[in-house]
């Protein structure tokens, strides 16, 4: 048939031919299942559905007296494949991407705070109610800002992306601000106590930085030194003024004009 090699298809029958010519003595396990469940015979593979990245907003809208919940759905995202990417797996594209990549480019620092990846059920976002930026139960974090600035999007009526950002932004530094208050006030009660949490970040950095300065003036005053003796053989040995030295030489002026005199 051309370019097609259907042999493949034709696997179940070529087993049962053989079985029953005596070619071979027991069938294949694979035989029944392969006639319940045959392999697909169209040459042609339909191109697979696009994932549409739809946005929900609540938005007034005229005629109506009560705002209304509007789906919109991005056509930029509705672009055909190239050929050489026709069979590769659908991209899934969610608004909570776009947010989340905003807020990291804006804090890369809050990448390097510790997490827990573990979930019990895999469905914590049910247990979740974002009215609130703070969730019992949950690390506030990154993705805590991330799923406050959707809430406001999803459910205050004519909100706007960068206005549901600096919304959830303003929670996000005031919650902060106040953990950071807490654990201050937490360390200065343990010391009060007795606690010894030992020498600080800053002070651990203080010491090292003074250990290389140390080493540092070290090798310097090395350098230096080989530098003055590099000087030295090239300039040749310096010229010596001793006071024996100094006296001849004034023996010698004072008996020269003594002579010069008579």
């Amino acid at each position: 048939m051309g370019k097609y090699n259907l042999t493949a298809l034709k696997v179940r029958q070529t087993a049962l031919n053989q079985f029953a010519s005596g070619k071979i003595k027991k069938l294949p396990q694979w035989v029944e299942v392969v006639g319940e469940i045959p392999p697909a015979e169209t040459l042609v593979r339909t191109r697979s559905p696009q994932h549409q990245l739809v946005r929900q907003r609540k938005k007034s809208v005229p005629g109506h007296a009560h705002p209304q919940t509007v789906f919109e759905v991005d056509e930029n995202r509705r672009r055909p494949k190239k050929a050489s990417h026709l069979f590769s797996p659908v991209e899934l594209k969610y608004e909570e991407d776009e947010l989340r990549q905003t807020f990291f480019q804006d804090h890369p620092w809050e990448l390097a705070r510790p997490r827990v990846l573990v979930e019990t059920t895999g469905k914590d976002f049910t247990k979740h109610n974002w009215r609130n930026l703070r969730q019992p139960g949950k690390h506030l974090d990154g993705e805590s800002v991330v799923q406050r600035q959707l809430w406001l999007l999803n459910n205050v009526t004519d909100m706007t992306k960068s206005a549901a950002y600096d919304i959830a932004r303003r929670e996000f530094y005031k919650l902060r601000l106040q953990e950071d208050i807490e654990r201050r006030v937490a360390a200065e009660e343990a010391e009060a106590t007795g606690a010894n949490f030992g020498p600080s970040y800053l002070e651990i950095g203080m010491e090292l930085e003074n250990q290389q300065h140390e080493k540092w003036k070290d090798w310097a005053r090395t350098q230096a030194q080989l530098f003055d003796q590099q000087t030295a053989s090239l300039a040749g040995a310096p010229e010596i003024h001793t006071e024996a030295a100094t006296a001849e030489t004034v023996v010698e002026a004072v008996t020269s004009e003594e002579e010069v005199a008579a």
